[in-house]
């Protein structure tokens, strides 16, 4: 299970694989739970929601480990209802992401025991493809000048 740890006094977001997602079973949307046993000592944690295996999301207000197919109100003037799918509000086996914000914190940052796990490079991905076809111009392999040699 994947859990995305957000602390509301910097406004960052940490996300942590984690293997004994045991201690989240059973569990629902809103309540508290103690992170010591993924290794966030001292560290507490509202559950504020997540997704499932397939994508589907969890709905707080709707009771169960089950995915329903429910009616959404999509446009309050006009009274459009949309059937969507969504799962539950306790925490089973089947949910992949939990969404967690911190309650309490503990004598180390949030920073220091997650943030060595999320790399960020600069730039979007063209600037760095079009910086690296660049830094490439002129640069040829030993067989590509071999095959310009013999085509002369």
């Amino acid at each position: 299970m994947n859990i995305v740890v957000s602390d509301p006094k910097t406004r960052k977001a940490y996300s942590k694989k984690v293997d004994n997602a045991a201690m989240f079973n059973s569990k629902k949307v809103g309540e508290e739970v103690e992170l010591g046993l993924v290794g966030l000592e001292g560290y507490a944690a509202k559950i504020t929601g997540g997704s499932d295996k397939q994508g589907f999301a969890i709905k707080s207000d709707l009771a169960g480990t089950n995915r329903r197919e429910i009616y959404i109100i999509k446009d309050a003037k006009s009274g459009k209802r949309m059937k969507v799918r969504r799962r539950g509000n306790v925490i089973s086996d089947e949910i992949s992401q939990l969404n967690l914000k911190v309650t309490k914190y503990g004598p180390k940052g949030l920073g220091e025991l997650l943030g060595n796990q999320e790399k960020k490079e600069e730039g979007s991905l063209k600037d760095r493809m079009v910086k690296e076809s660049l830094e490439n111009v002129g640069k040829i392999s030993a067989e590509e000048a071999k095959l310009i040699k013999k085509s002369k």
